[in-house]
């Protein structure tokens, strides 16, 4: 299965965006983007074409997907009634791997990945290995009996999110190790630092 395997750190200073947990003290500490050329470019005033670039960058690398399956995505969405980019985010929000970093039980998106395409988590009741896979009400995700004796997941406690953190569209029960879908997620349960008009935008061009 094809994925970036790019250092997230770097990814993160390109874009200004702590695009995993472990980039937001290295942004910190070097804000500027790698490489000495691109320290320069910082001082000049961005095109709107490049602005439109590096939100759709970032948002593409956020969610952990290559151009390919971003573009086809954003086509998806724009057949869809209302709001493009809105649709978007909805569509990104609603994968399995997402859903599963959402409920707490992945650390960032890039572990929640790797969880779902090694085959950690069922889908009302069937073994899945395919962390794109897009969500809808009614679904259930479990965690398997045999991996809920995982060391890993026996330390989530100390690093998952709080009950009242989790979007409106999950039923968390992290007893069982299994999430509900119970709805849609809305623009405000996305992530909020997205301009996604100016992905819309980019498209258009």
């Amino acid at each position: 299965m094809a994925r970036d395997t790019r250092s997230i750190v770097k990814m993160s200073r390109r874009e200004g965006y702590a695009l995993h947990p472990k980039a937001h003290k290295a942004l910190v500490k070097r804000p500027t983007v790698p490489g000495e050329a691109g320290t320069r470019n910082m001082r000049n005033k961005p095109s709107q074409y490049n602005i439109q670039l590096r939100e759709k960058q970032k948002v593409k690398r956020l969610y952990g997907l290559l151009e390919k399956q971003f573009s086809n995505l954003m086509v998806e969405a724009s057949k869809k009634q209302g709001q493009s980019g809105a649709t978007l985010l909805q569509f990104l929000e609603q994968r399995a791997d997402n859903a599963v970093y959402r409920a707490g039980f992945a650390t960032s998106r890039r572990a929640a990945r790797q969880l779902m395409s090694h085959g950690h988590f069922m889908l009302n009741g069937r073994r899945v290995d395919i962390p794109s896979i897009r969500l809808k009400a009614g679904d259930v995700l479990v965690l398997r009996a045999k991996s809920q004796n995982n060391e890993y997941f026996k330390k989530l406690d100390d690093v998952s999110p709080a009950p009242s953190d989790y979007p409106g569209w999950l039923k968390v029960n992290r007893k069982k190790f299994e999430v509900t879908v119970t709805g849609v997620p809305t623009r405000e349960e996305a992530e909020p630092d997205i301009n996604e008009q100016l992905i819309v935008e980019y498209y258009s061009r």
